[in-house]
């Protein structure tokens, strides 16, 4: 005979999940990708809310998912404002060839919390931080998306609504861990991020990609000498050598430092 346990897992969870995130970011190629497997070439913005349900197996329980694609544009603020309530699990789409839609991200955070007004229930929404458009011409580091996502809680992925990678695992992250918040009283569990390194390490390897010359990579002048440029190179290389530093690129930025190293003791 069932026991009320067993009813209990037999009776369908509802959960609700907005999308943040600036205009043209990909929020609703995103989901639809996710929800009818297709690609949405021409674009087609988002005019305030757009609603959908989709239903998930998680956990052997059956979820019915109510999504809020809400308009990322700010003439619609205030039609999104009364959406933030209640929510459960949160997707913030930036376009990972657009850096000012990456640079915004810290101000839709603040929508949120502002609308939300209980700062409980803020710390208690799952948010996801998607990096999308993949398949483009990248503005935006993966180191960087993540550093930023990870140091706050959040869970982090990359993704293209265009060829669809990503986009099944992220989603399938984000409704595990809205889940498993419901079923706990709504308090999230902490997020497990791939953090093992610091910002100053994340900030070196972006710096040694960005620069464009040996002597910006080093973080001197035309004119340094061989002792500045050893002394320089050593800071750098006891943060990042491979052997010590898990951050992603590390390796890569090792490699630069050392070439740039050699050049500029051959120009001394």
């Amino acid at each position: 005979m069932p026991t009320a346990m067993d009813k209990n897992k037999k009776r369908p969870l509802r959960i609700k999940i907005i999308s943040m995130g600036n205009a043209e970011a990909g929020k609703s190629c995103v989901i639809k990708r996710f929800c009818e497997k297709r690609f949405v070439h021409k674009y087609l913005a988002t005019i305030g809310i757009d609603y959908g349900v989709t239903r998930v197996t998680i956990k052997d329980r059956d979820v019915k998912v109510n999504i809020f694609d809400m308009a990322g544009h700010p003439i619609f603020y205030e039609v999104r404002n009364e959406f933030y309530k209640d929510t459960q699990g949160a997707i913030i789409v930036y376009d990972i060839s657009d850096r000012s839609s990456f640079e915004a991200l810290d101000s839709w955070i603040q929508e949120m919390q502002n609308e939300t007004g209980n700062q409980t229930d803020v710390d208690n929404v799952v948010v996801c931080v998607c990096g999308n458009k993949t398949d483009k011409k990248r503005s935006v580091d993966e180191l960087e998306g993540r550093l930023w996502s990870e140091t706050k809680g959040f869970l982090f992925f990359e993704t293209s609504a265009q060829t669809g990678d990503g986009v099944a695992e992220m989603f399938q992250a984000l409704f595990d861990a809205v889940v498993v918040a419901a079923e706990n009283g709504g308090k999230k569990a902490p997020i497990q991020t791939q953090l093992g390194y610091s910002k100053e390490q994340a900030d070196a390897i972006q710096k040694l990609k960005s620069a464009k010359s040996d002597y910006e990579r080093l973080g001197l002048i035309p004119g340094a000498t061989k002792e500045d440029v050893n002394r320089a190179y050593r800071k750098l290389a006891v943060l990042l050598h491979p052997d010590k530093s898990v951050a992603p690129g590390s390796e890569e930025a090792f490699k630069l430092l050392v070439a740039s190293r050699t050049a500029l003791l051959k120009r001394c």
